[in-house]
């Protein structure tokens, strides 16, 4: 009875596949690399033509597409630490605010000191009006929504913010407009803060040793 080997079937030899493949790998790297850096390239130049405020938040060079910070979120009902990141989004809203027309969207993430060492993970999407090639002189909208696993037919609670930037800092406000209730209790009012920027590890330092008022639901 003749044995058929898979090497002898396939009409070569071990000697034969071993350099094909590796020098199938040695080009796939290579190839893989150059994907990679057109990847890049297209997205840099999408956001360069899109969103170039992108390239300059809040008076920084941010090559990376992203801002990240922390403040104070002062309330009817206390005080809170608030962190941020935002980067580009292709969606925001096409309504003129304060005069001023939306040159792009922001989307996100947020993290709220809601009590001694417990944080709310909220969902951050926004418009920025009047800002081209940086956000100096742009008007900055965000909302902040209430991250939910399960959704059980409750409205999200949610507040918003608007500001500008003063040099590094962003100013905010919810310019008294009424906000959604958390799940929580908590319903943010007559809300301000000042974000700079930092990391999230010093966010989470000031949430350790922050005194957070408990929520009252109704309140």
């Amino acid at each position: 009875m003749a044995i058929f080997s898979p090497v002898v079937f396939c009409g070569g030899s071990a000697t034969d596949i071993l350099p094909r493949m590796s020098t199938r790998r040695r080009r796939f790297l290579p190839n893989l690399f150059k994907l990679l850096v057109l990847c890049v390239i297209v997205l840099y130049g999408a956001v360069g033509v899109t969103s170039p405020w992108a390239f300059h938040i809040g008076g920084r060079w941010t090559p990376l597409l992203y801002w990240s910070g922390y403040g104070k979120l002062v309330t009817k009902t206390g005080t809170y630490p608030l962190y941020v990141v935002f980067y580009p989004s292709a969606h925001f809203s096409r309504l003129r605010l304060d005069g001023l027309r939306p040159t792009g969207g922001v989307q996100g993430t947020g993290s709220l000191c809601t009590s001694t060492g417990v944080v709310e993970a909220l969902k951050l999407s926004g418009t920025v009006y009047g800002g081209w090639s940086s956000t100096n002189d742009a008007l900055m909208e965000f909302r902040l929504l209430e991250n939910r696993v399960l959704n059980v037919g409750q409205r999200p609670g949610y507040f918003d913010l608007y500001g500008r930037w003063r040099d590094t800092v962003l100013v905010m406000d919810d310019h008294d407009r009424a906000n959604g209730l958390f799940r929580s209790g908590l319903k943010v009012e007559h809300a301000s803060i000042t974000l700079h920027w930092d990391s999230f590890s010093d966010f989470r330092a000031a949430c350790a040793n922050a005194t957070v008022p408990s929520p009252h639901p109704g309140s």
